[in-house]
């Protein structure tokens, strides 16, 4: 199953690739926007934004895009692979994982941020798949991939 906004925010940052901060890519995004009960990205950044000619850039409107991919796609699983494809994985996935002291028993000191874990995204290893030794071993002309 795919979600109609998925496809829809697909398809706007491929327009937006080919296109360059082009009204049709906006349209797209303005669908989500309107299920959701928002203004069209046009009017939120002209009225709301510190950066009100955004949209009108390439990457501003990819910026744009990826942010509401992200608050679209929520706890649906693509997170990992959006980061992937855009390759910020390695910018995002190797942030420290932050939270709040569970211990505290005051407010004050309950919402403190302290560590919880480190990641570790390597990259370029981590952005391909290994292709086993099984492949390998049966197909002398494949060649693992960088890093496994």
């Amino acid at each position: 199953m795919i979600r109609l906004a998925d496809l829809y925010l697909l398809y706007a940052e491929a327009i937006n690739e080919v296109e360059g901060g082009s009204s049709n890519a906006i349209s797209y995004v303005d669908k989500v926007r309107a299920r959701a009960g928002l203004k069209g990205v046009v009017e939120s950044w002209s009225n709301y934004s510190n950066n009100p000619a955004k949209f009108s850039t390439k990457d501003g409107l990819r910026q744009i895009i990826q942010r509401e991919r992200s608050i679209e796609m929520m706890f649906e699983g693509e997170r990992l692979w959006d980061l992937k494809r855009w390759k910020l994985a390695a910018e995002e996935l190797n942030k420290d994982i932050t939270g709040w002291n569970v211990f505290g028993k005051a407010a004050s000191s309950f919402y403190q941020q302290r560590f919880v874990f480190k990641q570790s995204f390597i990259t370029p290893r981590d952005y391909f798949w290994p292709v086993g030794d099984y492949d390998t071993r049966r197909n002398p002309y494949l060649v693992e991939n960088p890093g496994w």
